[in-house]
């Protein structure tokens, strides 16, 4: 059988059984990762088991998207959603608009013969990883990337009329707008599209969104991720910004190393630790994290995650401790702080983990869409499935909203399918990793 090599640090072997061992874990973790690096031996993986892996990431990541995009900006202050509101009947968001796939909050299961349609959380990781196969080195330059936006996204004055919004409707928002049209109209390249002084949008969430999968590209390599994806992160964040985003990446590259036959609440903790390692000590992410951790890990009622949302929503959007100013419900900081409750309270389970990301509030479609792709990773498509008990579709519509990109399935609904983009994401593992060793 085919293999590709995995980095895996040795630390993460150790079989740990409470939170309490796994925090004192988290201390070696936390004196660098050199140090965890200097340990790593060599695993090999069958190519076949990675592609499984890499369709279960895309499967959990739509699941996940469109499950969070049904309560996505339907509560920014109290009052919140709580867990006896799931199954009820869907509330409008602050612009009072609702959805048009769901009325209830639910997760959105459709059926096998149905198409996945594109979402932000989808579609510019898809195009990085187009752009990166089709590159001959792994490393982004610059100027792929500015080609790669202004080839595959639609400014507003091209975007096609969406058949729900009866408007022209680009898929673009905040710091990415901002970023893209920098590109186009202004000639900049990353990373002055994300400079203050170029985009004032440079705090948003953009970031996190669209670049965690750089993590897949290099698994057992953090490191190796974060050379990939600094750049990609630099279209749209600076930072605290674009250390959150750099949090995402080294989780996904780590997952890599992950069993899921042993306790994943435990093994993420280990995880999320060495990740904190990009959050500047006396910022305002690395507060969060803290505040967080602290809160999930003192709490005795392990169901109740509300009271760690409501302490959030207290302590940084109201009184802005912890070096936090809360600006807008896209901030990368509040949502940020709410993906860390989704993370620890949803302890490895997939369905509790999308369901507390979809009810925490703010942009709840987008820590519902990652961490429903990083345990989709973890899982597998055949963990996914047994998680819901049932077959999903595994045809992808990029041109929902994005264009230009080759039609894989031409007799099919759709561009794409998971099981092609996975096995096309196996050949860019072994070409990150066999030209960057």
């Amino acid at each position: 059988m085919a293999t590709i090599d995995i980095d895996q640090p040795s630390v993460l072997g150790d079989d740990m059984q409470h939170i309490q061992g796994a925090l004192a874990l988290c201390v070696l973790l936390l004196t660098g990762l050199a140090t965890a690096q200097a340990s790593e031996t060599s695993l090999g993986i069958e190519r076949a088991d990675y592609a499984r892996k890499l369709h279960g990431f895309w499967l959990g990541q739509s699941i996940a998207n469109w499950t969070g995009l049904i309560t996505e900006m339907d509560r920014v202050e109290t009052p919140f959603y709580r867990d006896e509101d799931w199954g009820r009947v869907d509330q409008p968001n602050i612009w009072g608009a609702f959805v048009n796939h769901s009325s209830r909050i639910d997760f959105y299961l459709p059926e096998l013969d149905r198409v996945w349609g594109s979402d932000d959380d989808t579609d510019i990781e898809y195009m990085y990883w187009q752009l990166t196969e089709a590159s001959d080195t792994p490393v982004l330059t610059p100027v792929q990337i500015r080609q790669g936006w202004l080839k595959h996204i639609y400014s507003n004055e091209e975007a096609p009329i969406s058949a729900t919004e009866f408007r022209r409707e680009n898929y673009l928002w905040v710091s990415n707008e901002r970023a893209f049209y920098l590109m186009r109209d202004k000639g900049l390249l990353p990373p002055a599209t994300s400079d203050p002084l170029n985009n004032p949008d440079f705090a948003m969430i953009d970031a996190q969104l669209t670049t965690e999968s750089f993590g897949l590209m290099a698994p057992g390599r953090p490191q190796l991720a974060l050379n990939l994806a600094t750049l990609p992160i630099a279209v749209t964040a600076s930072g605290e910004a674009a250390a959150i985003a750099r949090f995402y990446v080294v989780m996904h590259a780590a997952a890599a190393n992950l069993n899921n036959k042993e306790d994943l609440a435990t093994q993420l903790l280990v995880i999320a630790a060495l990740a904190a390692e990009q959050l500047p000590v006396s910022g305002y992410a690395r507060d969060m994290y803290e505040f967080v951790l602290d809160a999930y890990t003192t709490n005795p009622d392990k169901n109740d995650w509300e009271k760690t949302r409501d302490a959030i929503y207290q302590r940084y959007q109201i009184r802005g401790e912890g070096g936090y100013r809360y600006s807008r419900p896209f901030d990368a900081g509040i949502n940020f702080a709410a993906s860390l409750i989704s993370l620890f309270y949803g302890e490895g389970d997939f369905r509790r983990t999308v369901q507390i990301a979809s009810l925490a509030g703010w942009d709840s479609d987008n820590p519902a869409a990652t961490w429903g792709g990083l345990l989709g990773f973890i899982l597998g498509k055949d963990g996914i499935e047994r998680t819901f008990q049932r077959r999903f579709s595994e045809a992808y519509w990029i041109h929902r909203t994005r264009k230009a990109f080759p039609d894989h399935t031409p007799d099919l609904a759709g561009e794409d399918t998971f099981s092609q983009m996975a096995q096309r994401g196996v050949d860019v593992v072994e070409k990150v990793l066999t030209t960057e060793d």
